[in-house]
């Protein structure tokens, strides 16, 4: 395959381990016109490891959106451009959006150059159902928002992945043990492919007491999987939500309570919206 003009080539690059880069890969890097590169001093550094010199030009999150009308103009103008974030596949947690975005917009071609992927990567070796899964990324740094936000995700079927940083890891996995229960099952996958790889599953409430055991279980870079609440019958949800419904109709307007049961399980609102008026005499309320 040749390298079209005017293209944008979205390329994996290693995430640790620079042997799985992809020939394809190379052949791209060293072929394109410019790169794109979430830091161009990190990106030049791997460059440098193979031999390629190439015209590189910041994109991330902080110019994204000054940084996009000119490589979406170079690209009209004939340009080939590869995409590399500072590892593995760009746009997963990474700047690319925008670009994106206005390169469909404008009818322009992209192409993915598939590889390396830390996502995929802890997937592949965590043992947990991989058939569904919820991708969230990173979760608010404050604790208020993370926890409001793994509220949202208690009663969700689908493993759970999420990526995380050295300085939060701790916390998080606390807050999910304190919301998901301590006895769901979760894997951590840390550093995958580079020198200290490590791999480690087990309850949350185990999950905890491993990673404050040894201060090196918290370095590095990590992906947390966790394993979906159990799928329940009609009987059962409607039973649970009955329950928190009932108490919450007793200080909350319907519509406020709904919503407030909708944040806490994670269940549909028009379906509690109709439990909430089997146990209620608001329906006025409800109609207004």
């Amino acid at each position: 395959m040749s390298i079209e003009s005017g293209v944008l080539y979205v390329v994996a690059t290693p995430i640790g381990n620079l042997e799985d880069i992809s020939a394809r890969a190379l052949r791209v890097l060293s072929s394109v016109d410019q790169i794109a590169a979430e830091d161009t001093r990190h990106s030049k550094r791997l460059l440098q490891h193979f031999g390629i010199s190439k015209p590189l030009i910041s994109l991330h999150d902080h110019n994204e959106h000054s940084r996009v009308p000119q490589l979406l103009a170079n690209l009209q103008a004939g340009v080939s451009i590869a995409l590399v974030s500072d590892a593995g596949t760009p746009l997963i947690s990474d700047p690319g959006f925008q670009l994106l975005r206005g390169l469909r917009e404008r009818g322009l071609k992209a192409v993915p150059i598939p590889g390396p992927s830390s996502l995929l990567a802890a997937l592949s070796v965590a043992g947990l159902p991989t058939d569904r899964f919820l991708f969230e990324g990173f979760l608010p740094a404050k604790p208020a928002a993370r926890r409001g936000r793994l509220e949202t995700l208690r009663q969700n079927c689908h493993t759970l992945v999420f990526f995380e940083s050295s300085h939060r890891i701790r916390a998080t996995l606390a807050d999910m043990a304190m919301i998901f229960g301590g006895e769901r099952q979760a894997v951590i996958a840390r550093e995958l492919t580079k020198l200290f790889e490590e791999t480690h599953g087990d309850a949350l409430a185990g999950l905890c007491t491993w990673i404050a055991s040894d201060a090196n279980h918290s370095k590095g870079e990590f992906v947390v999987m966790v394993h979906g609440a159990p799928e329940q019958t009609d009987g059962a949800w409607q039973g649970e939500a009955r329950r928190l419904l009932t108490v919450l109709l007793e200080e909350l307007p319907v519509k406020r309570a709904v919503s407030a049961a909708a944040k806490i399980t994670g269940l549909n609102k028009n379906a509690l919206y109709e439990l909430a008026l089997t146990i209620s005499d608001h329906q006025d309320e409800f109609a207004s």
